[in-house]
């Protein structure tokens, strides 16, 4: 029996390049995924846009605002292919170190009641429920309301 070695996941900004292996992920995830547009927007702001790899295959991303002594996290996904292998918690990590590193005092994101998986991830990493903004996210029937979750830094 022989043991095959593979590279870690490696984590790296995010280039224009990598924009339709994110749309295309994005894509498969959700209903209401976000925009080319709303990824290049990100980018062309200098948001903190982050892509991960296993190999040359992108299976995740996070997309990181920063201002005024605050985090905001935007997006961050993993492919489906991908999940439960503890990726999320990975670029979970690796924004929470970004946000300490320029000196933020508090993360913020935004989940969907209805995101177990997320809900869990954020929970367990220590996040907190501080808000609700009422119908914040597109919904199949109207607007769903999303969780305003914070982590002190």
């Amino acid at each position: 029996m022989s043991a095959v070695l593979r590279p870690a996941p490696s984590l790296e900004p995010m280039s224009e390049a990598d924009l339709r292996a994110v749309i295309d992920i994005e894509e498969r995830l959700y209903d209401f995924p976000w925009t080319l547009g709303n990824f290049r927007d990100s980018l062309r702001a200098g948001y903190g846009c982050w892509a991960y790899r296993d190999g040359a295959q992108l299976i995740g991303y996070a997309v990181l605002m920063l201002a005024a002594g605050e985090a905001h996290l935007l997006n961050l996904s993993v492919a489906a292919h991908a999940q439960r292998r503890g990726h999320g918690r990975t670029l979970l990590a690796h924004v929470v170190a970004i946000a300490r590193e320029s000196e933020a005092k508090v993360l913020f994101l935004e989940v969907r009641p209805t995101n177990a998986v997320g809900r869990r991830l954020y929970s367990g990493y220590g996040f907190k429920q501080v808000g609700v903004r009422r119908g914040y996210y597109p919904a199949r029937r109207g607007r769903e309301d999303a969780l305003v979750l914070a982590l002190d830094l």
